[in-house]
């Protein structure tokens, strides 16, 4: 997406700012900005266009994301079209510092970076965001959303989320 001419006050910066307020439905700690969902933005005179990536296919939280979209962003005063593509893949690699620093903070377990593994790792050993061992187990591939995994820690003996590699 191309970002156009823009009235006063209103460019991509604000237009970022604005989508870093909004939150994940499944992940509230990570917005969308945090999660690297948003491929572009356009400024036109009469209205703003997002495109955002998604997760995964048939991801249940796309129609509340949207909607959280255009509700934060219809303060700017402009009719906001929020589109979703598939022209390029989403990765976990696209989940910014802060976000991984704020899922750990919050008890998830950040991916790992796509290089090692699998296209999706379950077996490589992922540090408990609880004490930071690497004595961590997989006990379930198939967490509370197609995004994430239950494991569990033989050092401090917490089950916790691991958000898949992808």
């Amino acid at each position: 997406m191309v970002t156009l001419a823009a009235g006063p006050g209103l460019d991509e910066a604000a237009i970022r700012a604005a989508l870093a307020e909004v939150p994940d439905p499944e992940i509230p700690v990570l917005s969308v900005v945090d999660l690297g969902l948003v491929h572009g933005i356009a400024i036109e005179p009469d209205r703003i266009g997002v495109e955002l990536l998604p997760t995964f296919v048939g991801c249940p939280a796309l129609d509340v994301i949207r909607g959280a979209v255009e509700e934060r962003l219809a303060s700017f005063g402009v009719p906001v079209e929020v589109s979703f593509t598939w022209h390029e893949p989403w990765t976990s690699d696209r989940i910014t510092p802060d976000g991984r620093r704020r899922l750990r903070e919050s008890g998830f377990a950040p991916p790992s970076p796509l290089g090692e593994g699998s296209p999706i790792a379950l077996d490589v050993p992922v540090p408990c965001p609880i004490c930071g061992s690497r004595r961590t187990i997989l006990e379930n591939a198939f967490g509370p959303t197609q995004c994430r995994t239950i494991r569990y820690c033989t050092a401090c003996r917490q089950p916790f989320e691991a958000f898949k590699a992808v």
